[in-house]
Formats: C-alpha cells, structure tokens, sequence
C-alpha cells in the first residue's frame, strides 16, 4: 500500500492555487461586465451565472466602502481592484503561516 504524505508546503501550494483561482474568476467577471449583451447559450449562461454569483458576494464588501467613479452608465467600479490586492496580501500571508 502507497501512503500518500502531504508536506506543509504541499498544502500550502494547494491553499494559494485556490487563491489564484479565485482571482481569475473576479477577472472574468470584470471581463464579463464588459460585454453588454451576451448571447444566449444555456451553457454559457450557466458559466456567467456561476462567475458573477461566486464573486459578487465578495465583492459587495468592498462595494459598500467605495463608491463607484463617474456617473450614469459609465461609472467605473474599483472594488475588483481593491479586492484582488487584498487577495493577493491575504494569499501571501495564509501560505506563508501554512509553509512554516
């Protein structure tokens, strides 16, 4: 029998991958909120659904503190941005105390 043996830097790896994930789900949805209108796909709608309704939650945080820029329909929304750089501290701190 193979044992398998995890390391703390193993799990570590796994914690910011997760991170990293993540992220580039905030970008597709920052990437989304681009297009106006998408066209109409079941799988594609299921996609969209699934990345605006896992990152939103998120970032509705940082959406109660800052508010957008500009106004009308052209207002720019920074919570992405501010939302990433906090993951992106937050991923170098919880790996770095997993790793030891």
């Amino acid at each position: 029998m193979i044992a398998l043996a995890l390391s703390r830097s193993d799990i570590a790896d796994y914690v910011g991958a997760l991170f990293l994930v993540y992220i580039i789900l905030i970008f597709a949805n920052v990437l989304i909120s681009y297009v106006p209108r998408m066209p109409y796909n079941p799988w594609l709608r299921a996609v969209l659904d699934f990345v605006t309704e896992t990152t939103n939650p998120y970032l509705n945080l940082f959406r109660r503190f800052v508010p957008r820029l500009g106004g009308g329909g052209f207002a720019l929304d920074l919570s992405p941005i501010i939302g990433i750089v906090v993951l992106f501290v937050l991923r170098g701190l919880v790996a770095g105390l997993i790793a030891g």
